[in-house]
């Protein structure tokens, strides 16, 4: 990050409105008329917790900077062999430590993603290869399920239409915990698996495809939905190959009249149950939509991630016969496809991370 001059292309001037702001958000807080209203003194708190790290890393770049411009000035003058190399050395130090904090604060001057530290739904469908896409979007949801283990986080299916060879045609899950959204919002696109099919018996290998989406999850309070602009309908939960495995009306597909987003549920015994279930996704879906309304429709904002699902349209390959990943965002390749597929993510996450990031600086530069 060096490269840049942050002293000419405007960052310290950001940085410095940014301190400005500290001290007078930190001022307010000390008024004793501010603890009477307990929203607005939690609202600034937050703020003031969210400058401090900034702040502290711009005082620290500033004392570097000092510090290089008084141990140069010194070498200027001094004509002591051993006095110079120290000063040297130090030097050196202080312009290593200056360009860490360069890209220290450059990330932290990146706009954060609201939703980041939000809890996700996933959603993957079969798409290109029969049987086998289907067998593919079950190891997609195991992948997940283990990497939210990893972290710590929960799962849990919100709808499924399992086949009979233990794959799925589509399954739902929310994954809960915080920060998901900001790790998982990269898987969302086509994936691709190249192997030979448990079905095949002549060995050949098949491309196939599946699709994810990741939407973060929104909370009731967050969106409010007028249950005159909701059509819910009851019916019998079906099994493998669609038949019927109980007479009670337990599934439900709940349809929002003026989008015509439809839901359905039917994996819990009670309808309640299911409904709750269906009405996590839809809400989700409906913020998801909201948000991207300035730019385009919800369709579009998932057709970008999930595309129409064929071999073409991919954001990742598994090639199981090289055992090889391969990220075609970002040019990734790993050849730990049993690992990452047993959830062993961060290492293609990171590299998609780096990238944005690289990405939102070099844009904020040239701005």
């Amino acid at each position: 990050m060096g490269a840049f001059a942050m002293e000419t292309d405007g960052f310290l001037d950001k940085l410095e409105l940014l301190a400005k702001r500290y001290e007078t958000v930190n001022a307010v807080l000390q008024d004793p008329e501010v603890y009477s209203d307990p929203d607005k003194y939690r609202e600034l708190a937050k703020e003031l917790a969210g400058l401090e790290d900034i702040v502290a890393r711009y005082k620290r770049y500033l004392e570097v900077l000092s510090e290089i411009e008084d141990g140069e000035e010194v070498l200027e003058d001094e004509s002591d062999p051993e006095v110079r190399t120290l000063f040297e050395e130090e030097i050196e130090m202080l312009k290593e430590e200056k360009e860490e904090l360069e890209s220290e604060l450059r990330l932290s001057l990146i706009p954060k993603d609201p939703n980041d530290e939000k809890s996700v739904i996933v959603e993957i469908r079969a798409g290109t290869g029969g049987d086998e896409a289907a067998l593919f979007a079950g190891d997609l949801f195991r992948m997940y399920g283990r990497y939210a283990e990893e972290k710590g986080w929960k799962t849990e299916i919100l709808s499924s239409s399992p086949t009979d060879l233990g794959g799925f045609k589509e399954i739902i899950f929310a994954i809960e915990g915080e920060g998901a959204y900001s790790r998982l919002k990269y898987e969302g696109g086509v994936h691709r698996v190249q192997r030979v099919p448990l079905t095949e018996s002549s060995g050949r290998i098949h491309t196939s495809t599946a699709t994810v989406a990741v939407i973060p999850e929104v909370e009731e309070v967050d969106l409010v939905i007028d249950p005159k602009d909701l059509r819910v309908d009851t019916f019998c939960s079906s099994g493998h190959g669609g038949q019927s495995v109980n007479t009670t009306y337990s599934a439900v597909r709940i349809t929002h009249i003026p989008t015509g987003i439809q839901v359905s549920c039917q994996d819990e015994r009670s309808q309640l149950q299911n409904k709750a279930k269906a009405m996590r996704v839809l809400r989700s879906r409906l913020k998801a939509m909201m948000e991207e309304e300035q730019a385009e429709e919800l369709s579009e904002f998932r057709r970008s991630q999930v595309g129409t699902a064929e071999r073409s349209e991919k954001i990742r390959t598994y090639n199981f016969p090289q055992n090889r990943i391969t990220d075609h965002r970002v040019g990734y390749t790993t050849h730990r496809l049993e690992q990452v597929l047993d959830g062993d993510l961060d290492e293609i996450i990171d590299a998609l991370i780096s990238e944005e990031q690289k990405k939102k600086i070099e844009a904020m530069v040239t701005t």
